[in-house]
């Protein structure tokens, strides 16, 4: 299962990941507080997803970018999130932190509080508690959690699939192989965002662009599906 990005092209899916479309569950004063429940979007084993964000079949290619001047060149850091990663709190849980990888996809915090204000407050096991699930619901892995230096992140489990973020980034979990136009992987996670608006300054990771800039899915379509390699 991996995702290959082109030149200035679609992402090009193969080895039959599964795609679904989802979106934040937000309360009543817009904190967004949980996802929506995958709906399966039907594919083949090889499809195209929209990079350029002009595709008239979003999340499909439609090859939009062949003609609306799309510049896809990935300019995201190639290293380790480890090696970029600032680390907070202590004791025995410490919250790790790369900003680098933020979508502003807004998990870390409410109204009256925020993850790094938590972290201080983490003997406490409810706040405990509410802290892993709001690190668990971050889509681009820039945030994380673990119990010391020694040991691996906390992570949710997923099996290995795309989620289309309403009006949003690529959701791409478990573990998807990405590699890059010039034949490169990326650093393989278990959470990362893809830019699907065409307009990140961190190419291919998004950086939370489309919501500056209104981008918008259309309506929900299974037709012209690019079954290709």
């Amino acid at each position: 299962m991996r995702i290959r990005i082109t030149e200035h092209g679609p992402y090009r899916v193969s080895g039959g990941v599964p795609l679904a479309r989802t979106g934040p569950i937000e309360t009543e004063y817009g904190e967004p507080i949980d996802w929506a429940a995958d709906e399966e979007v039907p594919t083949g084993p090889s499809y195209a997803l929209c990079r350029c964000g002009g595709s008239s079949t979003k999340p499909f290619c439609d090859d939009s970018h062949l003609t609306n001047g799309f510049d896809g060149t990935e300019v995201a850091d190639r290293g380790r999130r480890e090696d970029r990663m600032r680390v907070f709190g202590g004791d025995d849980l410490e919250l790790t932190d790369d900003e680098s990888l933020c979508t502003h996809a807004a998990f870390c915090q409410n109204r009256r509080t925020h993850v790094w204000e938590m972290i201080e407050q983490a003997d406490d096991p409810e706040i405990r508690a509410r802290l892993l699930e709001m690190v668990s619901h971050c889509p681009s892995g820039r945030l994380g959690v673990r119990t010391s230096a020694a040991e691996p992140e906390i992570e949710p489990r997923f099996p290995p699939s795309i989620a289309v973020v309403r009006d949003g980034a690529l959701w791409v979990r478990g573990g998807v192989e990405v590699i890059g136009a010039d034949g490169i992987p990326y650093e393989r996670r278990n959470r990362m965002s893809l830019c699907r608006c065409g307009r990140s300054a961190n190419m291919p990771f998004c950086d939370g662009t489309h919501t500056e800039i209104g981008f918008r899915d259309p309506a929900p379509a299974t037709a012209d599906v690019e079954a290709s390699s």
